[in-house]
């Protein structure tokens, strides 16, 4: 006989007023790299930031290559660069902000495939949920515990 397997996803909204410290530090970098996004294809220009263990926060962006499969995405640009650096010290927040090139108004996007594919690796690695966070254009934070919230059949052993 059959069963369902079902889950359950969710996302915090979260108003700047309600935003932490370290919350709005990793906006204003995200949105600093967004700026320097180099998407000369379709420019849509994306920036992210991550918040290590020890505080430390490192910012990345999009890079476009005119071979389409060639770019890296802000979220496995920032983390790649985290990880090749401090590969002991544990990812714990994430900010991705995304706009298109002259636009005013922020877009929102939450992680690709890939790189959603990429923080599912890290929270393995580490044993703890990073926390995902996707500016949308009303300066809201949509907060997701885990990677879990934006993947829950993700590419894993399902047993473990």
């Amino acid at each position: 006989m059959s069963r369902k397997i079902k889950l359950t996803v969710s996302l915090d909204v979260l108003p700047k007023e309600e935003w932490t410290k370290d919350e709005d530090e990793l906006v204003r970098q995200a949105k600093i790299a967004v700026e320097k996004a180099y998407a000369p294809y379709s420019n849509f220009m994306v920036g992210a930031a991550v918040m290590l263990e020890n505080g430390e926060i490192f910012s990345g962006n999009n890079q476009e290559n005119v071979s389409f499969p060639v770019g890296i995405c802000a979220e496995r640009s920032v983390l790649s660069f985290a990880m090749a650096n401090f590969p002991d010290v544990r990812p714990i927040k994430i900010v991705i902000v995304a706009k298109r090139r002259n636009d005013n108004i922020w877009a929102t996007v939450t992680p690709c495939g890939l790189c959603r594919q990429t923080i599912n690796e890290y929270e393995i690695k580490f044993g703890h949920a990073i926390e995902i966070m996707m500016l949308s254009p009303e300066e809201q934070l949509l907060k997701a515990s885990g990677i879990d919230q934006l993947l829950p059949f993700r590419f894993n052993d399902l047993n473990g």
